[in-house]
C-alpha cells in the first residue's frame, strides 16, 4: 500500500494512504490527491504501481516536478522514474512536498489452488460430473466471441459467470490501462472497468473496492487463483476486509505473453462456496474471453482511428476547400472582365469531363486556382486534390514523391510510401512547373496518362489508379518541345484541353474587384478596418502593370493595410515606389490645355519616351509593345523631334 506525507502547501501535515494502484496528483477535483497551490497543473503527475513497484509514470511537465533522494536532487526528465521508501516528490512552483512511504499490505502464502495460464483447461472429471455445465459452457462461449463492443462484452460475461457459478454474488472486470498494447514501456496500471451485482441490472451504483491482494497474484504468477475462505487463505488485507469477502476467485485476461486483465468474482454472504471445479470452469471461460476482449479493444482502436482519419481528412478537406472560397462562389475567381469570362466559360465545358487539361500563364495569375475550380466544380469534389511542384524536387525525390517507393529501394527508404497518384486516387493530382521534370521522369508519367496505371519505385507490380491530370506551366510548351527539353509525345497527352488564364494587364478593369478582395481579407486578418482607396490610388494601381500578376497585387495590398492608419483610405503616397513610378508617368503625361489635337500630340510624345525609356531605347521592342510598326515608330519620332 502507498502512504503518502504531504509536508508543504496547503494540505500540509495529511497522510493519505492508497489501495489502488493509479494515484494522480493536479489541481483538477477527479485527481485522488487535489492541490490547489500554484504551479500545479490540471493533472500533474500520475503515480502506477506495476504489481511489484510504485513509480511516476508520466507527468504534464518535467520541469514542474523533481525528486530528493538522500540529500540528491534528481530531476524528472526520463519516464518512467521508480520510488523509493523515504523518496521526496517536489511539485509545482511552490515546491509542495509528499513524502513515498510503502506500508505492508499482508499476502497470504496459501491460496486453494492456483492453476497456471498454460494448464488451463477444464478436467474431464468436471464435466463428466455436470454435462449441463459443458453444454452451457459452450453456449456461453458462442454468444462472447460474437461481441464487438466492449461494454457490451463485459456486461455479458459478468451475467454468464452469475449464471454458471450460483455463489458469485459480485463479478469485478479490471482491464489493463494502456489497452495492452505491445508498444507500451514502463510500469502499468490496472483498473477496474465494471463490477457488477447479483440481482442488480448493470453497473453497480456505487464504487465496490476490489481485492487487490487477490489480482497481484492472478497478475505475478500468471495464474487463476481461488480462495475458499479469503480473510484466511489469502491474508488479512485492508480491501478484503472492508469488503467482507468470505471466497474469491482471481483468473486472468490474457493475450500471449501480457496479461490484459483479471476478472474476480467473490462471495460476500458464506465462506467455502467455491471449489476446484469452479476455478476450472472461469479459467476455460476467461480462455475465450481473453480472445474477445482483446478483439473488442482492437475494434474500438480501429474504429477511434478510422473516425480520427475522417475528421482530418473533412478537417484538411474543409480549410483546402475555405483557402479558396470567397463571397462570389465555391471558389474565388474574381474578374468580371471578358477575358476572365471566356475562362469561365471554358473551364465550365471542361470540369465533368476525364480528359487532361493544361493551365497555361505567367507567374502568379492564379493557375492552381483555376485547378482546385475544376477539381471542387467537378463530381470528385469528396476526393482529394493534390499539388505537387515539379520544380521542388530533385528528379530521384520527385519520383518516389509522385509514384511512392517500397521499403529498400534506395537509402533512406525504410518503409514502403504512397505516392500522390495513389494518395489522390478518385480525385486530382495538380503537376505545376510540368515543364521542370526531368525528361526520363516525363515517359514514367506518359505511361500513367495512357494506361491508368503506376509502378512504385522499387516494385515490380502495377497498380491502377483513377486521377484527373491537371497541370500548369509559365512557359510555352511548343519552345520546350523544339528545344528538346519536353517530350513532344507527353506535350500531345496533357494539352488535351488548355486553358490560358490572361496577366493583370490583359484585364484592368478586374484590378479594383481583386484588390478590394485583398483590402477585405488582410483587413479582416490583422483586424485593421481601412475605408477603402482613394481615387488617385486605384488610378495608380490600374495603370500600373503588375509583372507578378495577382500575386504582385495581393503582396502590394498587404503591405497597404500594414502601412495605412485604422479608418482610413489608401493613398498614393502608401503605394511601392515601382508603381508610384506609373504615377509619376501619368502626370507627365496630363497636357497643358489647349487644342485637342496639341493635347493629343502632349500626351502621344510622353508615351513614346516612355516606352523608349522602358526598353533602353530598343526601338523594335518598344514598337511592339505600342502596337505599331518600327517605321511607323520612326515617322512619329520625327514627327515630334525627337531623333
Amino acid at each position: 500500500m502507498l502512504r503518502l506525507r504531504i509536508m508543504s502547501g496547503a494540505r500540509a501535515g495529511e497522510v493519505l494512504d492508497f489501495g489502488d494502484d493509479v494515484v494522480s496528483i493536479g489541481r483538477a477535483d477527479s485527481n485522488a490527491i487535489v492541490l490547489r497551490d500554484d504551479g500545479i497543473f490540471a493533472q500533474h503527475a500520475r503515480l502506477l504501481f506495476d504489481g511489484s513497484a510504485w513509480s511516476i509514470a508520466d507527468v504534464l511537465s518535467t520541469s514542474a516536478i523533481s525528486v530528493q533522494r538522500t540529500g540528491a536532487v534528481s530531476v524528472v526528465d526520463s519516464l518512467p522514474l521508480s520510488l523509493r521508501e523515504g523518496d521526496v516528490i517536489v511539485l509545482g512552483e511552490q515546491a509542495v512536498e509528499i513524502i513515498v512511504n510503502f506500508v505492508a499490505d499482508v499476502d497470504g502464502a496459501r491460496v486453494v489452488a492456483v492453476r497456471k495460464i498454460d494448464d488451463i483447461a477444464p478436467s474431464a472429471s468436471t464435466l463428466d460430473a455436470d454435462p449441463k455445465r459443458l453444454q452451457a459452457l459452450y453456449a456461453v462461449q458462442k454468444r462472447i466471441g460474437g461481441c464487438s463492443d466492449l461494454v457490451e462484452l463485459l456486461n455479458l460475461l459478468c451475467d454468464e459467470i452469475f449464471s454458471l457459478v450460483r455463489g458469485v454474488t459480485h463479478c469485478t472486470v479490471v482491464l489493463r490501462e494502456d489497452d495492452g498494447a505491445e508498444s507500451s514501456q514502463g510500469p502499468v496500471a490496472y483498473v477496474p472497468a465494471l463490477t457488477r451485482v447479483r440481482g442488480l441490472p448493470g453497473a453497480s451504483p456505487v464504487p465496490i473496492p476490489i481485492t487487490r491482494s487477490v489480482y497481484r497474484k492472478v497478475i505475478a504468477e500468471r495464474a487463476a487463483v481461488l480462495a475458499a475462505d479469503a480473510p484466511t487463505e489469502v491474508g488479512q488485507t485492508e480491501s478484503l476486509l472492508s469488503a467482507d469477502i468470505r471466497s474469491v476467485i482471481g483468473v486472468p485476461l490474457w493475450r500471449g505473453e501480457e496479461i490484459l486483465g483479471v476478472i474476480q468474482v467473490d462471495n460476500r454472504e458464506s465462506p467455502g462456496v467455491f471449489a476446484h471445479g469452479d476455478l476450472e470452469l472461469l479459467a476455460t471461460l476467461a480462455h475465450n474471453a481473453s480472445l474477445a476482449v482483446a478483439n473488442c479493444r482492437l475494434l474500438t482502436r480501429l474504429r477511434s482511428a478510422e473516425e480520427r482519419l475522417k475528421k482530418e481528412n473533412s478537417f484538411l478537406k474543409g480549410r483546402e476547400q475555405s483557402r479558396r472560397t470567397g463571397a462570389r462562389g465555391p471558389i474565388a475567381i474574381i474578374g468580371g472582365s471578358n477575358a476572365m469570362a471566356t475562362l469561365l466559360e471554358h473551364l465550365a465545358k471542361v470540369v465533368d469531363t476525364r480528359v487532361t487539361v493544361l493551365v497555361e500563364g505567367e507567374t502568379g495569375v492564379g493557375k492552381e486556382l483555376v485547378a482546385s475550380a475544376l477539381h471542387y466544380q467537378s463530381r470528385r469534389r469528396e476526393r482529394l486534390f493534390v499539388g505537387q511542384n515539379c520544380a521542388a524536387m530533385p528528379e530521384n525525390l520527385l519520383e518516389s514523391e509522385l509514384f511512392g517507393h517500397k521499403k529498400g529501394a534506395f537509402t533512406g527508404a525504410y518503409e514502403d510510401k504512397k505516392g500522390l497518384f495513389e494518395v489522390a486516387d478518385g480525385g486530382t493530382l495538380f503537376l505545376d512547373e510540368v515543364t521542370e521534370m526531368p525528361v526520363s521522369l516525363q515517359s514514367k508519367l506518359l505511361r500513367t496518362l495512357q494506361e491508368g496505371e503506376i509502378r512504385p519505385v522499387g516494385s515490380n507490380v502495377e497498380r491502377r489508379v483513377d486521377v484527373r491530370i491537371v497541370a500548369a506551366t509559365n512557359r510555352n510548351l511548343e519552345e520546350e518541345v523544339a528545344a528538346g527539353r519536353f517530350r513532344e509525345d507527353l506535350y500531345y497527352r496533357l494539352k488535351v484541353f488548355p486553358l490560358r488564364v490572361p496577366p493583370l494587364r490583359e484585364r484592368r478593369e478586374d484590378i479594383p474587384l481583386l484588390a478590394d478582395h485583398f483590402l477585405k481579407i488582410h483587413g479582416r486578418e490583422m483586424g485593421k478596418p481601412v475605408a477603402g482607396y482613394s481615387q488617385q490610388a486605384m488610378e495608380v494601381l490600374q495603370a500600373y502593370d503588375f509583372p507578378g500578376n495577382v500575386r504582385e497585387l495581393q503582396n502590394e495590398v498587404q503591405r497597404l493595410v500594414i502601412q495605412v492608419e485604422p479608418g482610413e483610405f489608401i493613398t498614393p503616397d502608401l503605394l511601392s515606389p515601382r508603381i508610384r513610378q506609373t504615377a509619376e508617368a501619368l502626370a507627365r503625361a496630363r497636357p497643358d490645355k489647349g487644342s485637342l489635337k496639341e493635347m493629343m500630340d502632349q500626351v502621344e510624345r510622353v508615351l513614346l519616351l516612355e516606352s523608349l525609356r522602358e526598353h533602353g531605347n530598343n526601338k523594335s521592342a518598344a514598337a511592339r509593345t505600342l502596337g505599331i510598326t518600327r517605321e511607323g515608330l520612326h515617322k512619329k519620332l520625327r514627327q515630334f523631334g525627337l531623333t
